[in-house]
């Protein structure tokens, strides 16, 4: 039987308890309701994978697209603050109207099959999502894989171009516990005869075999495409095609030109379909935004904003810190999910970070504060008049208490979890407005 809501938020309340497990990986049943739905598109698509980097490479993406004045639909999760963040058509969060009218849609189709199959939070919204970009008569649809990809909502729809940003050890429960293990997993958004971009400097084994069993026309970062640059631009080469004089994205980060090279690899392999002009590249990387991902706000003390959650996202994290110029004190506000590499996230930050503040997360995922302070102690962390560490019930409590402490000429990063930049994202507009 179908249910239905008048407003957003009680649409999500019920898709949080819909299905027994929040994460079921699995195509066979949103599969049976994508085709009750007969959803498809006419559009190009890029389905975006990795362990890191894929919401900066959408982004950029999104942005050359739109710089070249074409219709440009962008999935992308989790979100911060709005679930609307997560669907953007022009560059702007569609409205809770046109997203209840096609979860209306989707459960529509999904109750009207035999033995109705209940659908995860993220396979409901996702597919409510494709199925809004497919009637909206797009020219191109970004997609950015949840987790994995073989097995990924997402990977429910061929994609055009698929894009794997990078692979290193994360949900190892889900995805396997080696590189290989998990680029295989990856590579399953690879579709025959079309185009696969692979931006990992060393690009697992498993990911090559699979790409070269199915027929993909794989690109790799140092054999299909590459960069260069100094101080003040960069340029790209590949295929035949080159671009140089480009400005660094305004995405900040140590690994940006990776994926920005990602990026322009997928457009330059759709090129027939969806031309984008050298000055149209410059444009997009100008202009590209992205919230958490090596946020540097305004103002002092300096505060950092990066949902650095995994081990090779903290060494970025810390190469970027250390990239910046002196701070006396560095303070950090951090709370993770129990089932992340704890260990592997903190250890890189040992000796960048002055002070450590921990925090509870609103999700029973999360692991204790007090479990962080415990892995902090045993990497051999001691405590003293120039370093300490504290624990808070929140984010938002963790970085008002890092506000007090912190004199104009410090730093503040948080990071650890999409949960604790967005309470402190909330804290701020609070006090903004």
């Amino acid at each position: 039987m179908a249910v239905s809501f008048q407003n957003l938020d009680d649409w999500l309340a019920h898709l949080e308890g819909a299905h027994p497990v929040g994460i079921d990986m699995g195509l066979e049943r949103i599969g049976r309701v994508k085709e009750a739905l007969r959803l498809s598109f006419s559009s190009v698509v890029f389905t975006v994978a990795g362990t890191n980097g894929k919401g900066s490479t959408c982004a950029m993406l999104e942005s050359m697209l739109l710089a070249a004045s074409y219709k440009v639909g962008c999935h992308t999760s989790p979100h911060f603050l709005s679930f609307n963040e997560r669907a953007r058509i022009g560059g702007e969060p569609v409205t809770d109207e046109l997203l209840i009218a096609h979860f209306e849609r989707v459960e529509q189709a999904r109750s009207s099959l035999p033995d109705a199959p209940s659908l995860t939070y993220f396979e409901f919204t996702t597919l409510a999502i494709m199925d809004l970009f497919a009637q909206a008569n797009l020219d191109a649809v970004i997609l950015e894989v949840g987790m994995g990809g073989r097995l990924d909502a997402v990977n429910i729809v061929d994609a055009d171009c698929a894009i794997v940003t990078s692979v290193d050890i994360d949900h190892a429960a889900y995805l396997g516990d080696t590189r290989e293990k998990i680029a295989y997993e990856k590579a399953g958004i690879f579709r025959t005869e079309r185009p696969a971009i692979c931006a990992d400097p060393v690009p697992p084994q498993s990911l090559v075999d699979h790409a070269r069993d199915i027929g993909a026309d794989l690109w790799l970062i140092g054999r299909d495409y590459n960069f260069q640059g100094d101080t003040q631009q960069w340029g790209w080469a590949g295929r035949g095609r080159r671009f140089s004089g480009l400005g660094y994205p305004a995405l900040r980060g140590a690994n940006q030109l990776l994926n920005a090279s990602a990026a322009i690899a997928a457009l330059m392999a759709v090129r027939d379909r969806l031309p984008v002009g050298a000055q149209e590249i410059r444009n997009g990387m100008a202009w590209v935004e992205l919230p958490g991902r090596f946020q540097v706000m305004p103002g002092r003390p300096t505060i950092v904003l990066d949902v650095a959650h995994n081990p090779h996202a903290a060494h970025a994290l810390t190469q970027n810190l250390e990239n910046m110029a002196y701070h006396p004190y560095t303070y950090a506000v951090m709370g993770a999910m129990a089932d992340k590499d704890i260990v592997g996230v903190i250890k890189p930050l040992l000796n960048t970070i002055d002070f450590w503040y921990f925090c509870d997360l609103p999700t029973p995922r999360a692991a204790k504060a007090t479990d962080l302070q415990t892995i902090l102690l045993d990497l051999g962390f001691e405590p003293g008049p120039d370093r300490g560490c504290q624990l808070f019930d929140s984010p938002e409590l963790a970085y008002q208490e890092a506000l007090k402490k912190a004199g104009e000429n410090d730093r503040i990063t948080v990071f650890g979890s999409f949960y604790t930049v967005a309470g402190v994202m909330s804290y701020r507009n609070s006090k903004s407005n």
